[in-house]
């Protein structure tokens, strides 16, 4: 983390406790050792309560569990939507709204609950990651955002008492070390309904648990759940004629389809039928165009100019459905990266 100037108040402390342990040094030779080093140590501890009650300075030293500047207004989140994530108005205006609205709530009633579905290369994980990039230095490498990748982290059914266990016992210590952690739960769809009801409780409006407010914590859930009828309503808008921007969240009934979708992990699971998710967010399948702008985006990522050329070809190699319009990328974006090595 960079180290940043420390405020006017605390820098006086400091520099007042430093010319103190200097005129102590200055007077060692007049002053028996034991009364020096007591004199010394009351004067450390002094210097270092002073610090501590300058919260703010003692963060510029330290991994703090504070929002960074500006978090609560939305502007860093909404720049990092608009500049990276293509063609996913509904996604965009959802998460900016909900975000900011729990962060400007002083007592929220219940922890945020965001559950993302679309296809693969949508943008999923890429606003997962813009979100708490917005909320934390460091982004997901920060020590209070926390990720679970189903296959990876819960990969056995027969351990999923072992793994109810673990997971409570992971989120009731992260949230006691800092109410405002942030856990990310990848591919829901392949999670055990039993293992999502293990985390119900850190979602429902109670004010503690054993002690342990849950209430500013956030969980982002991310699905290919629902993807099917996200399609289908964008490609007969398509069809119709209508504009993508048109689309309004009123069109895409998420929930009923997450929720008989026997293959969506959310199948059986009571965070939906207690209504502990708090907004579903759909991501619409890409268009040709929008594949471009992430071409370009990538491009100028690895310090190239952007070549348009480059640009149509890579573009051009993607798949695209339906087999006679040829309307959406049926991997997003995901692909981009690796085709547009071999023109680089």
């Amino acid at each position: 983390m960079k180290l940043l100037p420390p405020r006017r108040a605390g820098r006086r402390f400091v520099l007042g406790a430093t010319v103190l342990l200097w005129q102590l040094s200055a007077t060692a030779q007049a002053v028996e050792p034991i009364s020096l080093g007591l004199a010394i140590a009351g004067a450390a501890a002094s210097a270092l309560t002073g610090i501590i009650s300058y919260p703010k300075l003692y963060c510029y030293f330290a991994h703090c569990c504070l929002h960074k500047p500006g978090a609560r207004s939305g502007t860093v989140l909404q720049e990092g939507l608009d500049d990276r994530l293509f063609g996913q108005h509904l996604a965009k205006k959802v998460i900016v709204k909900s975000l900011t609205g729990f962060l400007n709530n002083p007592k929220p009633k219940k922890p945020l609950a965001l559950s993302l579905h679309g296809w693969t290369g949508t943008g999923k994980n890429f606003a997962s990651r813009i979100i708490v990039e917005s909320l934390f230095e460091g982004g997901l490498n920060s020590k209070f955002v926390h990720q679970f990748v189903s296959t990876l982290h819960f990969p056995h059914q027969q351990n999923i008492s072992q793994y109810k266990d673990q997971l409570q016992m992971w989120i009731r210590g992260n949230v006691s070390s800092c109410p405002r952690s942030v856990f990310i739960f990848d591919e829901m769809d392949k999670m055990h309904a039993g293992l999502i009801d293990s985390i119900k409780p850190f979602l429902d409006y109670y004010e503690e648990l054993d002690g342990v407010s849950y209430r500013k914590a956030i969980f982002i859930f991310l699905s290919n759940a629902g993807a099917e009828k996200i399609t289908e309503v964008a490609l007969d808008f398509w069809r119709r004629g209508k504009r993508r921007e048109e689309l309004s969240l009123r069109d895409l009934d998420l929930t009923l389809s997450v929720f008989n979708n026997k293959n969506s992990g959310f199948w059986h699971s009571s965070l939906i039928d207690k209504h502990l998710i708090d907004y579903f967010v759909p991501f619409l399948p890409l268009e040709y165009k929008h594949v471009k702008m992430c071409i370009r985006v990538e491009l100028e990522s690895r310090g190239y100019e952007v070549d348009e050329d480059i640009v149509t070809q890579v573009a051009d190699e993607m798949t695209y459905f339906p087999k006679e319009e040829r309307i959406y990328s049926d991997k997003g974006c995901k692909t981009v990266c690796t085709k547009l090595d071999f023109y680089l």
